[in-house]
């Protein structure tokens, strides 16, 4: 306890102490030229964000949902980038404005019911999707070079915690940064698959709706996978920490000066994390479309199978491709639940957070980092098929997402919350269309099977 007062005495000497003149901070704003390498070293929590939303979660419900629905599912990717970009530069702003994660602003605002029915939302779906994370990593690495499958999941689940906890996650996300570049394959798939480009256009602009309780779920799953509770509490967490690490940054509400930089960055990192997201997506449905889909193989039961849509590419190396991004985005997103899981915690217990923290300084928040992904761990004892489980973790995401970007959507237009920076314009209204579409996706899919 007495450890938390102190932390919580620094940090609130850095927020509300002297700012300290504010000149040497005007000399050093000198216009500089732009440069790509510039552009590319500012990014970060939405490019990291955008790189972890393509998850083998993700890889699984775009290559079922392009198997099953063929071109006509396209347009759910032109719907959902305004739509995710909106949302997840409104959570940034907010851990940027407040230095303070979505749940450390609940904790601080909203009474301790809502605080505990947030965190408990976001454990459950967090610590599915890294089951089914897990679980298909093992299923991909199998395939490859055989044995037993909840073997890799310990090692996998194990060995991302501990890195986690004892690595230099700068350094441990830079390299993993690499590997998703597998990910890639699939947009070089469309140059060599048989696809009928006029269908894919139209399947992308036009949308074709099925009024069946299984093409309204797929629509959850995809809309889940996309705009997914983890990813506004993570990249909220992140700006937050970043502001907390670098001594010459305040939070916003604090400290006013340079507030519309931030917010370009922001919205630039989140852009491009988010275009970069949504093109490997897009890529994942035609190729799956061209391929499994245009063969009549429309339900996706094994790795093997969903590897199939890579083979115009790839050919014999298809499977090693496949396993590759697996494991690879795996690697990356099991880390981004886990740690959202243990953000929320505790900040909403007010403990010291922060990846970039010692163990000995944030024992309770690795604690329930290493939790959530020994959960994980422990749900795939069950009988459960690993690409089945990608497809409704997503879904899982999909009807908890609703709540939680409405009270996102709420806290916003807080003045107590965001001070003078309270979101607003065309931004607020984008975040309360995704708000909505989420949530009629859900309704619809609900309907749709006592239809």
């Amino acid at each position: 306890m007495a450890d938390r007062k102190k932390t919580n005495r620094k940090n609130d000497n850095r927020s509300h102490g002297k700012s300290g003149d504010q000149k040497p901070a005007l000399k050093a704003e000198v216009h500089k030229p732009f440069r790509p390498r510039d552009f590319l070293k500012s990014l970060g929590p939405g490019l990291i964000t955008g790189a972890s939303d393509d998850d083998p979660s993700g890889i699984g419900t775009y290559s079922q949902a392009g198997a099953q629905l063929g071109y006509g599912i396209g347009w759910t990717m032109l719907l959902t980038f305004p739509l995710m970009a909106a949302i997840q530069e409104i959570s940034a702003r907010v851990g940027r404005v407040t230095g303070h994660g979505i749940s450390g602003n609940v904790c601080r605002h909203y009474p301790s019911w809502l605080l505990s029915g947030v965190v408990a939302l976001l454990f459950i779906a967090n610590t599915i999707n890294i089951a089914a994370d897990l679980g298909a990593m093992a299923d991909a690495t199998k395939l490859l070079i055989g044995g037993h499958g909840i073997v890799y999941v310990v090692l996998f689940g194990v060995t991302s915690v501990a890195a986690q906890i004892f690595l230099d996650y700068k350094r441990y996300v830079a390299v993993l940064k690499w590997l998703t570049l597998s990910l890639f394959a699939y947009v070089g798939a469309l140059a060599f698959a048989r696809i009928s480009w006029g269908e894919a256009l139209t399947g992308v602009l036009v949308p074709r709706i099925t009024w069946s309780g299984d093409y309204f779920t797929t629509i959850v799953a995809i809309f889940g996978t996309t705009i997914s509770p983890y990813l506004f509490f993570w990249q909220a967490s992140q700006e937050a920490e970043d502001q907390r690490v670098d001594v010459t940054k305040q939070p916003l509400i604090d400290k006013h000066y340079g507030a519309q930089k931030e917010f370009h960055r922001i919205r630039a990192d989140t852009i491009v994390g988010m275009a970069f997201s949504n093109l490997i997506a897009l890529s994942i449905i035609v190729t799956a479309a061209a391929t499994l889909h245009a063969a009549g193989k429309t339900d996706i039961q094994t790795s093997a199978q969903a590897a199939e849509a890579l083979k115009p590419i790839a050919g014999a190396f298809a499977e090693i491709i496949f396993a590759l991004g697996i494991v690879g985005t795996g690697l990356l997103a099991i880390p981004v639940l886990a740690g959202a899981t243990a953000y929320a915690v505790g900040e909403g217990g007010r403990w010291p957070v922060g990846l970039g923290r010692k163990p000995k300084e944030a024992a309770a928040f690795y604690a329930v980092l290493a939790l959530s992904a020994a959960i994980g761990i422990a749900l795939n004892f069950t009988a459960i098929n690993p690409i089945s489980a990608l497809y409704w973790s997503a879904v899982v995401n999909g009807v908890l997402a609703v709540p939680v970007m409405v009270l996102l959507m709420i806290m916003s237009r807080r003045k107590d919350v965001l001070g003078r920076f309270v979101i607003g314009g065309p931004l607020y209204w984008l975040g309360w269309l995704s708000t909505a579409a989420m949530l009629l996706s859900v309704l619809a899919m609900a309907v749709g099977f006592f239809v």
